[in-house]
């Protein structure tokens, strides 16, 4: 299974969507020995979440699932926001991030990530 998006994907993403921020759903399944290098391509990529805007807003390991289908559970969950799919595909295609993805591929036996789009505005007013 594919733990990183290929550049096609990654073209698609930028050209087509809603503008503006969203958040980023990272289901993570480490290999065996992969917790320790995630955590350190996750000290490393700090650095570029903040230069393009990013910002991590809960890490967790994954409990076990109240609902979940064969081969469902994770090992880890993230949510990113990122300031527009803009800044993440620069974060991404920089060339010095680039250089800390080996950790991230090789941490992760299985990875989903999905970007997320905000309902507020679709759930209506909240009640006083």
């Amino acid at each position: 299974m594919a733990v990183d998006p290929d550049k096609a994907v990654l073209n698609a993403f930028a050209t087509h969507g809603p503008d503006g921020p969203f958040v980023m759903l990272n289901l993570l399944r480490f290999t065996p020995d992969g917790r320790r290098s995630y955590e350190e391509y996750s000290r490393r990529a700090a650095v570029f979440l903040s230069r393009y805007g990013g910002e991590l807003l809960y890490a967790g390991d994954g409990a076990t699932p109240l609902v979940a289908g064969e081969g469902q559970t994770w090992d880890a969950v993230l949510l990113v926001r990122y300031p527009s799919r803009e800044a993440f595909n620069s974060m991404v295609t920089d060339p010095d991030y680039q250089q800390i993805t080996a950790l991230r591929t090789r941490a992760l036996s299985e990875a989903v990530l999905q970007p997320t789009a905000p309902w507020a505005s679709r759930l209506g007013p909240r009640p006083s």
